[in-house]
């Protein structure tokens, strides 16, 4: 089974940066525009159908939402992949900046490059979002 870990520093509050990732019907928007183009919300279980800028559309059962230990747990079903399971933790890293921690397992192997390629766009988006703007 391939594993993905990855990791990215943010300038910002940890709590700011909490508030948009818990946020899941509306990621595509506060958390990574750009990267991601649309998502919408379904309930029983609760999911969301993302659409990411490449025109992979994905479903994600939403796992858990952890408020304590700011932590997002989700689940790719359907598509190309048999098995995925995921996870996104922010934690402070000194004052002002975030640590985030995104962790995705899967099969079939082969899906790892892309998968992975496709995690750290979305973590450039995240930083770019959340952190302070770029200067020229």
């Amino acid at each position: 089974m391939a594993s993905i870990h990855r990791e990215v520093l943010i300038h910002a509050d940890p709590a700011a940066v909490w508030d948009a990732v818990r946020d899941v019907g509306n990621v595509h928007t506060r958390v990574a525009p750009g990267f991601l183009t649309a998502c919408r919300m379904e309930s029983e279980p609760l999911a969301r159908v993302v659409t990411f800028a490449n025109g992979i559309v994905a479903r994600e059962l939403i796992v858990d939402v952890d408020d304590a230990v700011r932590r997002l747990a989700w689940s790719v079903v359907g598509g190309r992949m048999t098995h995925h399971n995921a996870s996104m933790q922010i934690s402070a890293e000194g004052p002002r900046h975030t640590r985030v921690v995104w962790i995705a397992d899967l099969l079939p192997d082969e899906l790892a490059g892309p998968v992975a390629t496709m995690i750290d766009q979305g973590l450039a988006a995240m930083k770019a979002t959340l952190g302070p703007p770029s200067r020229p």
